[in-house]
């Protein structure tokens, strides 16, 4: 390494010197230009309180991580506990990309200069000002992070949220340009950038924020001692608080449908829901939800409820309720999913004496969907199961998206050590998925519950959100291997499950395949893919928002919109090219489509109506598997 490499300072400490001498510096132009608009400019005493404030919230959080530490050695720092870890990648960054170029250095100082220029002649300072500013001043960049009319009251905390945003944008540029490195070290590199440039939003700052800097001036400094006995806190839980946890009670305001629980076993539970319709379709349907989450996502309240509104329109229900996993379960492997899915389909048939079921798999659980219809038509089962409907569910991983920054051998291993007692915490995974939105996810949360210690609303998603499950280690490793990294499942034969080679194209079963425009977890160019891989009927359909909006998003809501054709494609972008836009909710779409596939319709009684006459059941609906943690 040279000696300019040697000597350049991290990223990070080079962005943060910069913002404080753009303060320092903002602040000696509004005095000499205009004394009397210098005063939302904190002075010294404030500065130094906020910088003892600061400094005791890192300490509180590296006190946390070294009581971590002591207890568990050979634990690797949970995410995020230690910013260094993302400022070595930065720094590392740093020496390759073309920021160090004199040139680039040049055309990046001129470009601040003439934002500076701009930005103060619409207050009036400057060469260019005309000693009276504009009410309303249009600054070039928006961003919503900063859309309090505090950050333009002042032309201090405009210059220094504009050059954040101007120097964020450009860097983010920069990573296109760096030479030798392959696409998918380019990849963990722009997101490293991303989530490093989101930490360090002067946003994030409470000396830089002028709206924190007013919360507390009007508090007394209140906000800031509950906002560290609320950070205190959650660092000891080792999660973010989202929501008012409180304010929810399973199986009363939220997984409330009414149902039993007719089945179950260590790893599973299945709840049957009650008939609320006189008459019902002869074919039940079954849903596996992913057992990265609990099964209530698709029962949040009586509005939102994906299972409440399929029981309106005359579906026998089923609904797979998974264990999180504990010691008794860490020899459980991606076999037993598949077992645990056939087991259910039989039993669903022997309970209500049917040839067929209809299925819906979501995320994960759709992912192990496909292996199991390509596992039954192998046997020459396939004629179980009348109809597949996959939400948000991949099987091919070559364009899986940003998760993918997650699996290389360095990451597998720190997932294996993360996996005590056979298990991988779900806080790891929460956190995991926060980062891939941590602006909305991280970042805002610090903001309006640390430093401005809002109180938290009482938000039935966000609390699904935090109820984490835990995941049986084997499982884990082997699908963030064989899957996402070495992309086995589309591969005829490359994997087996219960002694039974897995192809995809075998799975002749009718498919309704919905992908979420906006999802970053399954992109919807990903999910699209399953439509190659399978040679049944497939209907594609593409809805607004991402991977939760998407897919709970009931017909009376009337939000987002979604996209179909009947035209065959041969990928997304070809798909949007055909695709007639249509408002609101692809409910109605899906269940003009499963009707299609179903018999006629039969009255609701006998065991349709679960826990009547003669009907040994095991407990009401939500059960116990879901409570447990």
């Amino acid at each position: 390494m040279d000696k300019k490499s040697a000597d350049s300072p991290p990223t990070g400490d080079l962005f943060t010197e910069m913002l404080r001498i753009q303060g320092d510096a903002a602040r000696e132009v509004m005095k000499g230009f205009m004394p009397e608009i210098a005063y939302p400019v904190p002075q010294d005493e404030v500065l130094k309180e906020w910088g003892d404030a600061a400094s005791k919230l890192q300490q509180m959080w590296m006190d946390q991580y070294r009581e971590q530490q002591d207890a568990l050695p050979e634990m690797p720092a949970p995410l995020l506990a230690d910013p260094s870890q993302w400022m070595g990648m930065m720094q590392g960054w740093y020496q390759k990309n073309p920021l160090a170029n004199p040139e680039s250095q040049r055309q990046l100082w001129q470009e601040g200069m003439a934002l500076w220029d701009n930005i103060m002649a619409q207050y009036g300072l400057g060469p260019d000002g005309k000693g009276a500013g504009n009410l309303e001043p249009e600054l070039p960049r928006k961003d919503r992070r900063f859309a309090d009319p505090a950050w333009r009251d002042s032309p201090v905390f405009a210059l220094i949220h504009q050059t954040y945003l101007l120097l964020a944008e450009r860097i983010q540029q920069m990573v296109d340009k760096i030479d030798d490195i392959d696409d998918a070290e380019r990849e963990k590199i722009r997101f490293a950038t991303r989530a490093s440039l989101e930490a360090m939003s002067p946003a994030n700052f409470p000396m830089m924020n002028p709206v924190v800097l007013e919360k507390t001036i009007e508090n007394r400094g209140a906000n800031l001692v509950k906002g560290m006995e609320r950070l205190a806190h959650d660092l000891e839980k080792g999660q973010l608080t989202h929501t008012d946890n409180d304010a929810f009670r399973l199986g009363e305001n939220i997984a409330a449908t009414p149902g039993k629980v007719v089945h179950e076993t260590p790893l599973y539970q299945i709840i049957q829901y009650t008939p609320t319709t006189e008459n019902v379709h002869e074919t039940p349907l079954i849903i596996f939800p992913p057992w990265i989450n609990r099964f209530y996502i698709l029962d949040l309240n009586e509005k939102k409820s994906f299972i409440r509104w399929a029981v309106a329109q005359g579906l026998t229900v089923f609904v797979v309720s998974w264990h999180s996993a504990n010691e008794e379960l860490i020899d459980t492997s991606w076999d037993d999913y598949i077992r645990a899915q056939i087991d259910v389909i039989d039993h669903v048939r022997e309970r209500l004496d049917v040839p067929d079921v209809h299925t819906i798999g979501y995320c994960v659980a759709g992912t192990t969907l496909a292996a199991t219809l390509a596992i039954l038509a192998e046997r020459g089962q396939a004629d179980k199961v009348r109809s597949a409907t996959f939400f948000t569910a991949q099987v091919d991983f070559e364009e899986a998206g940003e998760l993918k920054v997650f699996i290389d051998d360095n990451q597998l291993e720190m997932v294996r050590q993360a996996s005590r007692d056979g298990f991988l915490d779900g806080r790891y995974m929460a956190a995991t998925f926060n980062l891939l939105r941590g602006r909305d996810l991280i970042w805002n949360y610090v903001v309006n519950h640390y430093l401005l210690c809002e109180d938290y609303p009482a938000f039935d998603l966000l609390h699904w959100n935090s109820d984490v499950t835990n995941l049986p280690a084997e499982w884990h490793q082997s699908y963030l291997r064989d899957l996402y990294r070495d992309n086995r499942l589309v591969q005829p034969g490359s994997l087996t499950a219960d002694g039974t080679p897995i192809d995809l194209g075998k799975i002749k079963t009718p498919a309704y395949i919905q992908a979420g425009r906006e999802d970053h977890i399954a992109p919807p160019g990903s999910v699209f893919r399953l439509t190659e891989h399978i040679s049944g009927p497939a209907r594609f359909v593409l809805a607004g928002s991402g991977h939760i909006a998407g897919v709970v998003n009931p017909p009376a809501a009337k939000k987002y919109q979604h996209w179909t054709s009947d035209e065959k494609a041969t990928s997304l972008d070809d798909f949007i090219a055909k695709a007639t836009e249509h408002p609101g909710s692809w409910w109605n779409d899906w269940l003009d489509w499963l009707s299609g596939y179903s018999d006629g319709k039969i009255p609701a009684k006998g065991k349709r109506k679960p826990g009547g006459k003669g009907d040994t059941v095991i407990e009401d609906a939500p059960g116990r598997y879901v409570r447990e943690r």
